[in-house]
């Protein structure tokens, strides 16, 4: 088995060839690396690219917080340096996780929180030192949300209680983002908090800025891919945000047109939608014709549809919504959808899913799509997309939930080439070839089913 060695060992020794054999930070890296390796070590653990000071031999991640720890304890006063020294350690974090690790364990976290306790202490706000500490509390905990601890939460708390502030806010925010990323006790702890109180306020008519921030973090609440935890409460946090906040959400879809905050904003309702009392409260509060109103104005953008198609499909968990969205005339716009974005797999695939869910055991629903004549579009989205394979399930699934109540329309769909459409998609995408069968034997195609399963009984069952 290989040795390995610290990064303490590694970075004495670089520190060694820069002080004692004045060598270039690069020609000391190179010669430790060719050192250690031709002793059998094996360096795989090693941060090999860390930026070294030229005098000193140190590291400019541990010689930056060092420096940070210094200035805290002397109680300086020379502001600029701070800032400057904050600049450094912020832009050493962005450059891989590795060095944000090895910030983390010489104590980045704990002072840059220390700097936060005492700047929000003084009688004057200094919201630079303040938004300069939180870009950098913000590049250490990407991707490392266990530095994310009590005494942090007890200052994001604070920062959002802070008035006309936005960028301080703004940062906040995406503080607690990177907070929430694959850590359950993280989202449970701050759930408990009054964070939701603190977060409606900023759900704001005229800041584009701080909703798309806003809405990201309520959709971080109710994530669930913490490994670590066997169940976490995701379904519980997403009750608990959409009883407070969904009214609200649904209020600001009228007030702009900016398509990265309605695309943010429907997302997060449809992250929300949880329950079918949820459904049924954006249903009564409008939220039907705003979305429709929303896609009539935006045909064109990719992102947006997508988004209130998926919030569509969630929305027609609950039958009564999912009646109310096709009586409301949903059908003509999906239509104009899939002729506007006829090659986009991203588009056409959501419209089907979407198709797919509002026709599912409902005949009228059925009718309703088929009488806008969207068979014809619906074959030619497939034509398009021949390699695409959840367009080709989706399309299938969609045909299969129109015509199985309607065999009415069996005829028309085969007088538009779907049934060698559908037969070319099971030969090139196998995996979903269960779902193409259905389509066709639905359609009253020839279809050859295999048994999946043939055994003899050792003992004849009894008549």
């Amino acid at each position: 088995m290989a040795k390995m060695i610290s990064q303490d060992t590694f970075d004495d020794v670089v520190k060694e060839n820069v002080v004692d054999f004045s060598m270039s930070p690069s020609e000391a890296k190179e010669e430790t690396i060719k050192q250690f390796e031709a002793q059998g070590i094996n360096l795989a653990n090693i941060i090999k690219d860390l930026a070294i000071n030229a005098e000193t031999g140190e590291p400019i991640i541990n010689e930056t917080v060092d420096k940070i720890k210094a200035h805290i304890s002397q109680k300086s006063k020379d502001t600029q340096q701070l800032l400057e020294l904050i600049t450094v350690l912020d832009l050493e974090c962005q450059k891989s996780l590795a060095h944000r690790v090895l910030a983390g364990k010489n104590g980045a976290h704990d002072v840059l929180i220390t700097l936060l306790e005492q700047t929000l202490a003084e009688d004057t706000l200094d919201t630079t030192l303040i938004s300069k500490s939180l870009q950098a509390a913000n590049s250490l905990t990407q991707k490392q949300p266990d530095l994310f601890d009590a005494e942090a939460l007890s200052i994001v708390l604070k920062l959002l209680e802070l008035k006309d502030q936005l960028d301080v806010i703004c940062l906040t925010l995406q503080w607690l983002q990177k907070a929430c990323v694959m850590h359950e006790t993280n989202r449970q702890n701050i759930m408990s908090t009054n964070v939701i109180k603190l977060i409606k306020p900023l759900l704001l008519k005229d800041s584009p800025r701080m909703v798309r921030e806003a809405t990201a973090v309520l959709r971080y609440l109710v994530l669930d891919d913490d490994i670590r935890v066997e169940f976490g409460c995701a379904h519980e946090h997403a009750r608990q945000i959409a009883n407070e906040l969904l009214l609200q959400l649904v209020e600001l879809l009228p007030e702009y047109t900016d398509v990265n905050v309605l695309s943010d904003v429907l997302l997060t309702i449809g992250t929300l939608a949880v329950r079918q009392e949820l459904c049924t409260l954006i249903d009564d509060a409008g939220g039907l014709k705003l979305i429709f109103a929303i896609m009539k104005d935006n045909l064109k953008e990719e992102r947006l549809n997508r988004e209130a198609l998926k919030l569509l499909r969630a929305l027609a968990g609950h039958d009564a919504v999912k009646a109310h969205i096709v009586q409301q005339g949903v059908a003509p716009i999906i239509k104009e959808m899939l002729e506007t974005h006829q090659s986009n797999e991203n588009i056409v695939s959501a419209a089907l899913a979407c198709i797919t869910t509002l026709t599912l055991r409902v005949k009228e629903h059925s009718a309703a799509f088929f009488e806008t004549g969207i068979a014809e579009v619906i074959v030619e989205a497939l034509r398009s997309n021949p390699k695409h394979k959840y367009v080709q399930r989706n399309g299938a699934w969609a045909i299969r939930n129109m015509v199985s109540r309607s065999r009415d329309q069996c005829d028309t769909w085969l007088s538009f080439g779907v049934e060698d459409l559908l037969n070319e998609a099971m030969a090139e995408h196998p995996s979903v070839a269960q779902d193409i069968k259905a389509a066709l034997r639905d359609l009253g195609c020839k279809v050859q089913l295999r048994e999946e399963w043939t055994g003899t009984a050792e003992k004849k069952i009894a008549a």
